[in-house]
């Protein structure tokens, strides 16, 4: 049995294969960034989920994509970790998300670069090869811009310092729990914080069309570009893809400020599941 996963910091996608390569079941976890729980959350989340833990002796091959694997220390974690799970497993693979992204939008030779606007965010080159980063990312309290945790952050800090519009302020209050004790305890006590500030994303979803909103989006959007996707100069000649919830339920305004700064947009798709099932078969 082959698995593949593709796991964010709020939730992890797994596809089983047979052995004639055919995909039998699919499966959701929490998500499993190493940077962000411990490994016994990481069990936890692992072993609750029954085809998981049903399957354990079973598999074979294991291909993980995952946020927060983009250091050698973070992938060994996580390779020790399934080594540990899955016993009978002779081939442990860890990549860091990006490949996911880059497998479902450019594929394995052409050229372009993508965007992760999930959870998190990041931006890569790919030659056709190889992936390259030119943006070190320091995770969601220093950058993660134009991300679900970005305007997770922004949303909480426009509501605590009174500048979100009264209308605003009264939905979003009557829709989450955001007493000042809650939103602390999320932020220091529990796994995910990051997860955690994603977590408001529908609301500016819902409300995208409020000034307020459009003037937050724009902001982020355009930082993104300058500082994330022009670090590449590739920027003005490939186009440039993006995966992610962020980018896919605001496609409208990514695409008006791509535009206007001179950028050809290729593939949005919300999760990179579908590619990364062609790319395995």
């Amino acid at each position: 049995m082959k698995i593949i996963v593709d796991s964010g910091s709020t939730k992890a996608d797994w596809i089983f294969f047979d052995q004639d390569n055919k995909v039998i079941t699919s499966v959701t976890s929490l998500g499993l960034n190493p940077e962000v729980i411990t490994l016994e959350e990481f069990y936890t989340r692992v072993n609750t989920v029954p085809d998981i833990a049903k399957n354990k002796d079973n598999v074979g091959q294991l291909f993980f994509y995952g946020s927060g694997c983009g250091s050698n220390r973070s992938k060994t974690t996580v390779r020790d970790f399934f080594a540990s799970y899955f016993v009978n497993c002779q081939g442990i693979h860890v990549h860091e998300d990006t490949y996911a992204a880059v497998y479902a939008t450019v594929g394995q030779t052409e050229k372009g670069i993508v965007c992760i606007n999930g959870t998190g965010s990041n931006v890569s080159y790919y030659d056709g090869h190889t992936i390259h980063q030119k943006v070190q990312s320091l995770g969601y309290m220093a950058m993660d811009d134009c991300s679900g945790s970005a305007f997770g952050r922004l949303m909480i800090k426009a509501l605590f310092l009174n500048y979100m519009p009264e209308e605003l302020a009264k939905k979003f209050t009557q829709k989450y729990d955001l007493d000042a004790d809650v939103v602390k305890y999320n932020f220091y006590k529990k796994e995910n914080p990051n997860a955690y500030l994603a977590s408001f994303l529908p609301f500016l979803i819902e409300h995208k069309n409020h000034p307020f909103f459009q003037q937050m989006i724009k902001e982020q959007l355009v930082f993104f570009v300058e500082h994330y996707i022009k670090s590449h100069e590739e920027a003005s000649t490939v186009p440039v893809h993006f995966v992610g919830s962020v980018a896919y339920f605001l496609q409208d305004e990514f695409r008006a400020v791509l535009l206007e700064k001179g950028i050809t947009v290729g593939k949005i798709m919300q999760k990179p599941l579908d590619g990364l099932i062609d790319y395995h078969k």
